[in-house]
């Protein structure tokens, strides 16, 4: 199970919750038995959307397979979920994720907070080809912005097994007009006690961007995770006056993580 940018710690309990039995038994049954990949590590994101500063968050994922199958491919952005319902190449199930809290002290004292934000959601994805894989998510927040944020993105992936894996695509981030205007929106009443104009931000197009990941065995245990994002802020989220006067346009992510496969066997020969 791949995470969201902020879904580290939910992962994590997961795996700890239910830990990998496979790994006592996986060397006598290879063909049968599974295997998990824990990753931990660091990654840099925008503090809050908008923000020009960066925080520092766990960077964590959990992938299971079973026998010598490789790891089914899971883009790094995308939010913590399983997939409930398979048929062909169509998936659906929940989608959870994170957004982070904007204080007052991010804005100089001018706008009012935004509280930590749970995100509860679904997820609707098509692989297209072998290497193509479509995938659309919409999440509603839970407390902090309450507001509904959608993504619809492609990944182009190449690997060989398990050995190595690497994946780009676009990214096109989508908000309705009470998210916009929680992160991007100044009302009438804040405008009148600062310098600031009052904006009203509507719902639409919020960002366009691209994401890439790669992964790579070290050896048959040990690896490497890691990911890169950027995002450009358009429309009413781009234009805001928040983001002029404390935040940027350009959005960037990104972090690295050592990983370790539990159970079965990493096969050593590459794959046709």
């Amino acid at each position: 199970m791949l995470l969201s940018l902020a879904a580290g710690p939910l992962a994590l309990a997961l795996f700890i919750t239910n830990p990998p039995a496979a790994a006592a038994q996986a060397e006598s049954d290879t063909s049968t038995s599974r295997r998990t990949r824990l990753a931990l590590g660091p990654q840099i994101v925008p503090s809050f959307p908008g923000a020009d500063g960066i925080s520092i968050r766990p960077l964590v994922d959990v992938a299971r397979a079973r026998g010598d199958e490789p790891f089914a491919f899971e883009a790094p952005d995308e939010s913590f979920g399983p997939s409930l319902v398979r048929t062909g190449g169509l998936r659906f199930g929940p989608a959870l994720g994170f957004e982070g809290k904007r204080s007052r002290d991010n804005t100089n004292g001018m706008l009012p907070k935004v509280g930590f934000t749970f995100e509860l959601g679904g997820f609707v994805q098509y692989q297209l080809t072998p290497k193509l894989r479509l995938r659309t998510e919409v999440r509603q927040g839970i407390g902090g912005h309450k507001g509904l944020i959608g993504t619809v993105g492609a990944d182009y992936v190449t690997r060989d097994a398990d050995r190595w894996l690497f994946s780009i695509g676009p990214r096109v981030t989508l908000a309705n007009g009470r998210y916009n205007r929680a992160f991007f929106g100044i009302d009438r009443a804040t405008a009148m006690t600062t310098t600031l104009p009052a904006f009203r931000a509507d719902g639409g197009l919020q960002a366009v961007g691209v994401t890439a990941g790669l992964i790579r065995q070290i050896n048959a245990r040990w690896g490497i995770y890691s990911y890169a994002k950027y995002d450009r802020l358009v429309a009413d989220p781009g234009r805001s006056p928040v983001v002029r006067a404390f935040g940027a346009r350009n959005q960037l992510s990104g972090g690295i993580a050592l990983s370790y496969t539990f159970g079965g066997s990493v096969r050593k020969k590459a794959a046709p």
